[in-house]
């Protein structure tokens, strides 16, 4: 491919990370994209997991007991304080800046991204995700939570928002064919992460845990090392197709070509803030998100309490157990956590992948229907003391939870076109933080306020489930409303020519035509064997992991 420069008289940049660098010659396998993409959401996954470092860290001055702070000692205090434990409701406060980190940063720089390309995108995620596990790891060492919250939350949050859409626009591109399918990959690793990266952290700390240390320093400095090398592995695997670029002897289908909710053309990320759709479609991710988030969050205790002693062959209801029967009872309860998380990971690929035979807003309308209907049956296979249909409902919601996620971007590149999807995506994720904040309040707070009522604890959650279904009735209706996007949100030729001349695509299209691929043969076959191997392995590695913990539950 000839260099830019040869093609234009201005300067352009021409570095390493530079988008046009990245541009892919004809004979590119695309099947490299995903694993890149895979690479860099299994370790910005592990956010998901982080709360398996609370309980080491709550004790990492008392080691074997933590050594509680005075009375007197708040939340300003503990940032600071030097001489007490933390307390597990304060390092929460991290996993809350994770999520509203994410959804704020790719809102604030989806633009960026759409510009800089995924590759520089992902390098920068790499740093912000793996200083900021380093800068937490000094915060433990020298016991500063003002630290961790800086490293992990704020420098890492930015790193996850970053992670988590750098891919979307490009994988959207690459697979004009299979948009769901390709989405639904990267997701899933978003959800894989703290499959593999919980296990592998307490592994860290046994092996790091000392006399007069819980391990977690050395944790978070091995895993930030680990992760740097697969997530800049990934980022500078990332290709982008030339302009016009479509798969050999791919055309859409008349259906698709016809289809209006398929746009072919693009809207700009600067306007979306002013397209009715995209607030209906804001909507939809958000109670889908606020539905599932409920549920999943509380799963284990709703195991717990609601089907008490019959978890392990014993009469009794949750309040007349023992301390042992209740130790008992938390690991099948841990068991049924683990089988969520593969069915959240799964449904992730199964439903995105299914979008592309169904549509994405008939996706969603299953979604919001049987999950409904799902959410409603709780409280009757509960009374009934059926574990079974209880546990099939739960899972079947939790995998249409995280196929929300996979669909959305599909979503989205329907409605508003590829050209700036990652970006428009970028600021739709402000619903999973306001979902975030939604759906756990939801159920905590009806919780609470049904104990404080007096109900019996296996009947606490029956009125939760009904206001679920009503925030799935709401994502119902908004979704049913969607349709095309009027003429006037698309950009012109013009406006789209500027755009891409800002992206940098004009090194491409100035030179040539647009191009079909020719062949994936200048791309050796065993480097797409080695790149699903890398990101493979550890998943197959997670995958056991998880299963050993799920036969507790069997």
């Amino acid at each position: 491919m000839p260099d830019s420069t040869t093609l234009h008289g201005d300067s352009l940049e021409t570095s390493l990370l530079s988008r046009e660098r990245t541009i892919a010659g004809p004979g590119f396998n695309r099947w490299l994209v995903p694993p890149a993409a895979l690479a860099i959401h299994l370790c910005i996954g592990m956010a998901y997991g982080f709360s398996v470092f609370w309980l080491p860290l709550s004790r990492a001055i008392g080691i074997k007991d933590p050594l509680k702070c005075s009375a007197d000692v708040g939340f300003l205090q503990e940032l600071f304080v030097t001489d007490c434990d933390w307390k597990i409701s304060t390092l929460g406060w991290m996993y809350t800046l994770f999520f509203v980190l994410l959804g704020s940063s790719a809102a604030i720089w989806g633009g960026w991204l759409e510009r800089a390309g995924p590759r520089k995108a992902g390098v920068v995620s790499a740093v912000c995700w793996c200083g900021g596990m380093l800068i937490s790891a000094l915060g433990i060492q020298l016991h500063q939570f003002w630290l961790m919250l800086i490293g992990s939350g704020v420098i890492g949050g930015i790193g996850l928002g970053l992670g988590y859409i750098s891919p979307v626009s490009t994988l959207i591109k690459w697979f004009p064919d299979k948009r769901g399918m390709a989405t639904g990959m990267a997701i899933m690793g978003f959800g894989g992460g703290a499959m593999i990266g919980s296990p592998l952290a307490a592994d860290l700390m046994k092996t790091f845990a000392a006399p007069d240390s819980v391990g977690v320093f050395q944790t978070f400095v091995v895993m930030a090392f680990i992760y740097f090398v697969f997530m800049m592995g990934g980022a500078m695997s990332y290709r982008v197709p030339p302009a016009g670029w479509k798969p050999a002897g791919w055309a859409p289908t008349a259906a698709q070509a016809g289809n209006a909710m398929i746009t072919q053309r693009h809207v700009h990320v600067q306007k979306v803030w002013g397209i009715p759709q995209f607030w209906l479609v804001w909507l939809v991710l958000c109670m889908n998100v606020s539905a599932g988030i409920g549920v999943l969050g509380m799963a284990s205790p709703m195991l717990q309490e609601v089907f008490g002693g019959s978890l392990i062959g014993v009469g009794k209801k949750f309040s007349e157990l023992d301390k042992a029967q209740l130790t008992a009872i938390a690991g099948v309860a841990a068991g049924f956590t683990a089988l969520l998380g593969l069915f959240n990971i799964g449904g992730r690929f199964v439903w995105a992948s299914l979008s592309d035979k169904l549509g994405r807003k008939l996706t969603y309308v299953v979604f919001f229907v049987l999950g409904g209907v799902l959410y409603a049956s709780l409280p009757g296979s509960a009374a009934a003391g059926s574990k079974l249909l209880f546990v099939a409902a739960v899972c079947i919601i939790v995998s249409m939870y995280g196929g929300g996620f996979a669909t959305v971007p599909a979503y989205l590149a329907d409605l508003f076109g590829t050209q700036m999807v990652g970006a428009i995506h970028g600021r739709l994720l402000t619903a999973w933080a306001t979902a975030g904040i939604l759906g756990p309040v939801v159920v905590n707070y009806m919780r609470d306020y049904q104990l404080g009522m007096g109900l019996p604890r296996e009947q606490v959650y029956n009125q939760t489930m009904y206001i679920l279904v009503g925030l799935l009735v709401v994502g119902l209706i908004c979704n049913l409303l969607i349709r095309p996007v009027a003429g006037k949100h698309l950009m012109t030729e013009a406006e789209l020519a500027e755009e891409k001349r800002l992206a940098h695509e004009h090194a491409v299209t100035a030179a040539a035509a647009p191009v079909e691929a020719e062949s994936v043969e200048r791309t050796p076959a065993i480097l797409v064997v080695l790149a699903w191997a890398a990101v493979g392995i550890p998943v197959i590695w997670g995958v056991y992991r998880t299963l050993r913990s799920v036969k507790a539950f069997f």
